[in-house]
């Protein structure tokens, strides 16, 4: 099976780039530059970017069985300049999702966010609660969204939008900008200052997942793409949340066992979070419906493995 991967040199595109090409698929990873293979896929090819270009994106897609868009701008950037981050999450999205309808792509599967819903998310949330966040990072994505309803119609393309919650683990390499994301920093801190500094008391209510879950959810979607309808939405996280102060403190565990020492978690002195905040449950019924298993000690090991990485990466030894 030929995939094609846009956002291929990013954090959840490398690792699925990896992960694809493990199961013995020819990969085929999406950049806006003219790169070459990277060192940590090889046997990967590359294909250009050109996201304003309907034929350059009708000659990406041609011959591809399944696209996995994964490319988008982060929340910061989307804050910072709305108008493009609806041109890209948006527009372009629904232009790459009309390139390859037109050139017979089996399945189109767009990776949004869970944070469409709400700012916070909290509450009992299912693919039927209503997105209610204003922040472009979440319309935009949302929008992207609307963008491939509009191109599926009509078609025998299949396209499935994935909804996903805190995704966390190593990155293809340590260049991938993926630090900003809670598990990552955590265990990024603990590798190179020795201790863990949160920016709020910690209460808040976040629900994790391991890129290797993302990945296998992904796979089973693509093996089970005929019990799918032509458009459909799922989400995409854990069984269960988590506080941010319990990340913390699983991280601080992780590190005794993997490094040797329990890196301490340093508190804001001011902090001004509302303590009754609603628990977070992220429903993904609908997708264990199709009887997808994750693998919830694989959670644990993505965080042993990512603390690992930072080690290395830091080079920084624990005594």
């Amino acid at each position: 099976m030929r995939i094609l991967i846009s956002g291929g040199f990013g954090f959840i595109g490398g690792r699925l780039g990896q992960y694809f090409s493990g199961l013995g698929h020819e990969v085929i990873l999406g950049s806006r530059q003219n790169n070459l293979p990277p060192k940590w896929l090889l046997s990967a090819k590359v294909s250009k970017f050109e996201w304003k270009n309907p034929k350059s994106l009708e000659n990406i897609c041609k011959d591809i069985d399944v696209v996995i868009h994964a490319a988008g701008m982060n929340a910061k950037d989307c804050l910072i300049d709305p108008k493009k981050a609806l041109e890209f999450n948006g527009t372009a999205t629904e232009l790459f999702a009309t390139s390859a309808r037109k050139m017979k792509v089996k399945h189109f599967i767009y990776i949004s966010t869970a944070h469409i819903y709400s700012n916070p998310l909290q509450g009992t949330i299912t693919e039927e609660t209503s997105a209610e966040n204003s922040h472009p990072y979440a319309s935009t994505h949302l929008a992207g969204e609307k963008g491939i309803f509009k191109a599926t119609n009509n078609s025998k393309m299949k396209s499935t939008v994935i909804r996903l919650s805190n995704a966390f683990g190593s990155p293809a390499d340590i260049k991938i900008n993926c630090w900003m994301l809670l598990i990552n920093d955590l265990c990024m801190q603990a590798a190179k200052d020795g201790k863990l500094v949160l920016k709020s008391s910690g209460i808040q209510k976040r629900n994790f997942i391991s890129i290797f879950n993302v990945s296998l959810a992904i796979n089973h979607l693509i093996k089970n793409r005929e019990q799918l309808d032509k458009y459909s939405i799922f989400n995409l996280g854990s069984s269960l949340s988590s506080s941010v102060i319990d990340i913390a403190k699983l991280v601080q565990d992780r590190c005794y066992l993997v490094m040797g020492f329990k890196p301490p978690i340093k508190l804001p002195i001011e902090n001004n979070d509302i303590e009754n905040i609603e628990p977070l449950i992220y429903r993904t019924d609908k997708l264990t419906s199709l009887g997808l298993h994750l693998k919830y000690n694989c959670d644990v090991e993505e965080i042993d493995n990512l603390i690992k990485f930072c080690k290395k990466s830091s080079r920084i030894q624990h005594v």
